[in-house]
């Protein structure tokens, strides 16, 4: 076995269920082969950790793989925040579409900032007319905020970014140190990860889907944000099975019990864009020092190679720039982009990064060695894109009483049902302990 560098081979995985995502691109075979790779990394990893002779199989359902690429929970006797903020959207403009990202309060204020207009749709829509899509993209990322023009696949494909983006590997394999993974004496094949100590610096959505899913097979995840954050539309989605805290990194008291927290975690998950951690003070350097046995792996949203690189970004905003809406209108002969049925982007890489730990970890386990995994949206739909549609079965567009799990999830927020799982090992469930809660709700420190 060598360090996961593509998707599984569909020979080496046992798919049950049907169902298709309607979309011009392979939404479903990415569902499938993405939740697969975790199945087989996990497989691979139990057997260098001794809790099995042989790789167990892995089992995906392709239906429920394909629904938990949108939203998991479903409240019960309660409704859901708004994922969007009223201003966020795909918008005319003077030479096609752009779209506005604008859910964060610095984001929406970058975005008024650039057009100098009041903070209604309707005036965001006058104004945002009167504007070519490059140079108002530009406007608001160079004032700190994230937007995105419409650019076709051939565009995208001669865009600088878009040629660096092509030519960088699905997982990154980088900065190779020794690392020496601690025993885990509760780890079972039943709970293959228990007691694993997960630190998740994420935010919405690939990072945290990642660490939701070790938590799924039961590695303790503790996530931080900085004080005061909320994300209410997706939190009770992607903190299920997670411990929910916050610490000011820009405090002598949040630091430390921070660094505390590092230098007890076995895997470090963070999304932080190129050189954020180094502003604070947890440069690569730092982090060895402080934490020499982790395994780290991150993401970021256009790549790690061009001009893009630092870009702020998210599925919706890669999905206009690589081409993905612009195709997805022409396949639905619409007049405006057209976007993947879901955050395809997110959820594929979320899994990816899931497999990328488990594959470090086993990498350290045989050679006492592994290197840092790095992966972006960008490249993730670079992969989407070489795909062919395949699967087969009813079209799938929403989620039915018969794919929750029967048991009532007290979240933070009220009650809910959960999907059921979506993969399976032999012998290896896939659940979660922990319903999902608020952030803040606990306090930062390691349960064992």
């Amino acid at each position: 076995m060598t360090l996961i560098s593509a998707l599984p081979d569909p020979a080496s995985y046992r798919i049950t269920g049907s169902g298709v995502r309607p979309s011009a691109f392979a939404v479903t075979e990415l569902a499938n082969a993405s939740v697969a790779a975790v199945g087989m990394e996990l497989a691979h990893y139990m057997q260098a950790a001794n809790l099995v002779a042989e790789p167990p199989a892995v089992t995906v359902d392709q239906r429920l793989a394909s629904l938990w690429f949108g939203y998991s929970f479903r409240p019960q006797g309660w409704e859901m925040p708004a994922l969007w903020d009223p201003i966020a959207g795909d918008y005319p403009c003077a030479d096609g579409w752009i779209r506005l990202h604008t859910n964060l309060p610095h984001h929406r204020a970058a975005a008024l900032a650039a057009l100098g207009c009041a903070n209604t749709p309707e005036a965001v829509r006058a104004a945002v007319a009167t504007w070519l899509g490059d140079d108002l993209e530009r406007a608001i990322v160079t004032g700190g905020g994230v937007a995105a023009a419409m650019r076709s696949r051939d565009q995208w494909l001669s865009h600088p970014q878009g040629m660096a983006v092509s030519s960088e590997p699905l997982v990154q394999w980088t900065a190779p140190r020794d690392v020496r993974p601690r025993t885990l004496p509760r780890a079972t094949e039943t709970r293959p990860l228990a007691g694993l100590k997960v630190l998740d610096l994420t935010r919405v959505l690939a990072g945290p889907i990642a660490t939701r899913t070790l938590a799924g097979f039961g590695a303790e995840v503790l996530r931080i944000d900085p004080p005061d954050w909320d994300e209410p539309g997706v939190i009770p989605d992607i903190s299920l099975g997670k411990r929910m805290t916050m610490l000011d990194l820009k405090s002598s008291e949040g630091r430390a019990r921070f660094e505390a927290l590092l230098a007890g975690a076995d895997v470090l998950v963070h999304g932080y864009r190129p050189g954020a951690l180094d502003d604070l003070g947890y440069g690569q350097e730092a982090r060895d020092r402080i934490s020499p046995n982790r395994v780290e792996v991150t993401l970021n949203a256009y790549g790690w190679t061009g001009p893009w690189a630092g870009r702020r970004g998210f599925d919706s905003l890669v999905q206009m720039s690589a081409g993905i809406a612009d195709t997805g209108r022409a396949w639905a002969d619409a007049n405006k982009p057209t976007p993947l049925p879901v955050q395809a982007l997110d959820h594929a890489t979320g899994y990816l990064m899931a497999a990328a730990v488990l594959s470090a970890l086993r990498e350290a386990i045989h050679h006492g060695k592994t290197p840092q995994a790095r992966l972006s949206l960008a490249r993730t739909a670079e992969l989407l894109a070489s795909l062919r549609p395949s699967a087969t079965g009813p079209r799938i567009t929403r989620s039915e009483d018969g794919d929750y799990a029967p048991t009532i999830e007290a979240s933070g927020w009220g009650p809910g049902l959960r999907l059921k799982p979506p993969l399976a090992l032999a012998n290896t469930p896939m659940h979660w302990e922990l319903p999902a809660a608020k952030t803040g709700s606990s306090s930062a420190h390691w349960t064992l």
